[in-house]
């Protein structure tokens, strides 16, 4: 079993930047991958970002692209989300998510283990 833990989050201005971490505990491996998805109020849930625990690229949404950055530390077995130049379309329950085989990396479906999600809130 693979429990992942979100934190970070909360009220931000727009403009403004936030943090989030995702600490992932139990049997991972360094070919799993690791991403951020997101859900809005009334709409579907959507990728935003992810990355290898071991190395290789990170692809990002086309919405976050050059705003955000995610990141890994295999020693604290710990990925993150730096979101910069927040817009209130980035207002949503942020979600992270762990996979061993997803060769489509932006459905969540692929994705086998969650976090319990962590609010992101962008005021204009």
């Amino acid at each position: 079993q693979v429990q992942l833990a979100e934190s970070g989050g909360g009220v931000v201005q727009a403009g403004g930047s936030s943090r989030l971490s995702c600490a992932a505990s139990g049997r991972t491996s360094s070919n799993w991958r690791m991403a951020w998805f997101r859900q809005a109020p009334g709409k579907e849930r959507e990728f935003v970002a992810t990355i290898y625990w071991s190395s290789g690229p990170t692809y990002y949404a086309d919405s976050v692209k050059g705003r955000f950055t995610m990141s890994r530390d295999n020693a604290k077995n710990t990925v993150y989300l730096q979101m910069n130049s927040l817009k209130p379309e980035d207002t949503a329950v942020y979600y992270c998510a762990a996979c061993s085989y997803c060769p489509g990396y932006t459905t969540p479906g692929q994705y086998k283990y969650w976090g319990q999600g962590t609010q992101v809130t962008v005021s204009s």
